[in-house]
């Protein structure tokens, strides 16, 4: 088992990291004045106000509230945990991720996730190795075209008939239960009745981008319900943020340009078959906006291919709204509806590589399904359809970050029905207005501004600017200190002090864990009026530590002299309180 990542790693890491070009890889900024913007990544919105700042190495968005350091964003923008985001950042930088000796682990605690991914990985060795041995599996898959090493490229499975195969087939049984449980592999009834979740079905190991099995889909072979099982949402697993072969699809195309989206796992493995290995599938579900924010993240042209019945139809639409809010300058968007009947696995079995691959450059715009699919159900030729086709579209329309799409799309709806663009861009009904200011899957805004007092002002200095923990020295009592916020301000102060070097982002991201990293947050973005110099910031750091001094000095006196009153003080006490009398 892997060990801790060394604080000092972590701290060198984020102070080589800039988050300007940690973000601009993902969101486009544009310089304004000392800052950077953008629209914001986390809600809709039509004016920018997602702000970086270079100088303070913070991200902050006046709209949702949302805002934190390089490893934050990662963390929120890629769904990543904390040692995936220092990973995934170590990357960027070539940097390979050293570990401590685990050697202590046992202090520390078992890693709960890197055993849920041992296991896991158990399973697919496991399920592979049956594979091997299954004529009936090894049968279906030629049936259905797939090679030998195809199944091992996407590393394809056997889960046997049967109740408790992986029961009986997973050593050290009594310790790993419960980590096959949490995993998903195995469902439990009542204490002791447990069983497989997975029987006599062709197993989909599901890897995370780092090629990691996080968990599985399995198919049928014989008939049944329901012919795809999945896995659960478990710590290492959500199924609406990953997709199946998208590891692979990275792995196969170095220069990969474009992704298509399908409905099942067997269509992935069919379409790489077949020479098109850039196919990804849900799972289980519709296509959602972090599916779709993860594959523009490694690609500038998305294809949905549905079949073209109505529930084909009903799924590319919920794509497409999801597309919606995703859309940049740049990116792209289409659909492909294969013939009744079809899917992609039987269609490029029955016409090969080069036939489907001309049905996907041919596939429908965006803009040309959403207005199409509008127009099915509107009379554009009267000025009742008009107004209905403008009621329908504004609200779709509106969750487009402001764009020259945007722009597009609006110049064709007023071609559409006769309207300025400027006059449909200027109404807004209230489900528009809703789209853009009022996400609903968004947290409300922060609560109020942080309150305007010394012990904030030097928390806020010192965080933005270590080095004026050098400047000023800040007394020992204040780390027992019964006044709010001085026992969190020497704790910065002492963690600077042993760590010169650190940055501002590094000695917020120490307290990631901590109750107080909230607060923190907040006056990572503070300005401390007057503070805009160097001189200033040590001028004003320092009278802010004095008045604190005082303050701490008089509460300590009316401590000591209640105490003399309610039964005398100590030697040590009554020479402090003397001290204290004489100030």
């Amino acid at each position: 088992m892997a060990g801790r990542i060394p604080q000092s790693f972590i701290d060198d890491l984020i102070a080589r990291a800039d988050i300007v070009e940690v973000i601009n890889a993902r969101v486009p900024l544009k310089k304004k004045g000392r800052e950077y913007t953008a629209c914001c990544p986390f809600h809709n919105e039509k004016t920018p106000s997602f702000t970086v700042s270079e100088a303070k190495q913070f991200y902050h968005c006046f709209g949702c509230g949302a805002h934190g350091t390089a490893i934050g964003f990662l963390m929120e923008y890629e769904h990543l945990d904390f040692v995936d985001a220092i990973e995934t950042l170590a990357a960027e930088y070539h940097l390979e991720v050293p570990r401590e000796d685990a050697g202590d682990q046992s202090r520390r605690g078992p890693d709960q996730k890197q055993a849920m991914y041992d296991i896991l990985e158990r399973v697919s060795q496991l399920y592979q190795q049956q594979l091997r041995q299954s004529s009936k599996a090894i049968d279906y898959l030629k049936q259905r075209g797939l090679s030998g090493e195809i199944a091992k490229r996407y590393q394809l499975g056997y889960a046997p008939d049967g109740w408790h195969f992986l029961l009986e087939n997973i050593d050290d049984k009594a310790l790993n239960i419960n980590k096959l449980k949490s995993s998903g592999l195995i469902i439990e009834k009542s204490p002791g009745k447990r069983y497989d979740r997975f029987r006599d079905r062709i197993m989909f190991p599901i890897l995370d981008r780092r090629g990691r099995t996080i968990a599985f889909g399995g198919r049928v072979i014989d008939q049944g319900e329901p012919k795809y099982l999945n896995s659960p949402d478990t710590p290492v697993f959500h199924k609406g943020y990953e997709l199946y072969g998208f590891y692979e699809a990275r792995q196969a195309v170095r220069n990969l340009q474009r992704i298509v989206v399908v409905e099942g796992y067997m269509d992935v493995v069919a379409l790489a078959q077949n020479g098109i290995e850039y196919a990804v599938a849900t799972l289980g579900t519709a296509t959602t906006s972090d599916q779709i924010q993860k594959l523009f993240r490694s690609v500038h042209e998305v294809i949905f291919c549905y079949d073209g019945d109505r529930a084909g139809q009903k799924a590319a639409w919920r794509a497409l709204e999801n597309t919606l809010p995703v859309l940049r300058d740049g990116l792209e968007a289409r659909f492909l509806f294969l013939p009744e009947g079809e899917d992609p696995d039987s269609l490029v079995r029955a016409e090969g590589r080069d036939a489907f691959e001309s049905r996907l450059n041919h596939a429908v715009p965006l803009s040309e399904f959403l207005f199409s699919h509008l127009l099915e159900d509107v009379d554009a030729g009267s000025m009742d359809g008009k107004a209905r086709l403008a009621n329908e579209a504004k609200p779709l329309l509106a969750r487009i970050p402001e764009s020259v799409f945007r722009d597009l799309m609006y110049q064709r709806l007023s071609e559409l029905v006769g309207i300025s663009q400027e006059k449909l861009q200027a109404t807004r009904t209230a489900a528009e207005t809703k789209a853009i200011h009022q996400p609903a899957d968004l947290p409300a805004p922060t609560g109020k501004d942080v309150k305007q007092n010394a012990t904030r002002d030097a928390i806020a200095l010192m965080l933005q600017h270590p080095e004026l923990a050098t400047e000023t020295d800040i007394p020992d009592a204040f780390a027992t200190a019964t006044i709010q916020g001085f026992p969190l301000l020497h704790e910065l102060y002492r963690t600077i002090r042993e760590n010169p070097a650190i940055t501002s982002s590094a000695l917020l991201e120490r307290w990631r864990d901590k109750k107080e990293f909230a607060i923190l947050q907040k006056l990572m973005q503070r300005n401390v009026f007057g503070t805009e110099e160097k001189a200033d910031q040590v001028a004003v750091f320092g009278d802010a530590i004095q008045r604190l001094v005082m303050k701490y000095k008089d509460e300590r006196f009316e401590i000591l002299e209640s105490r003399l009153k309610q039964g005398g003080l100590n030697e040590t006490e009554l020479e402090e309180y003397k001290s204290l009398l004489a100030r």
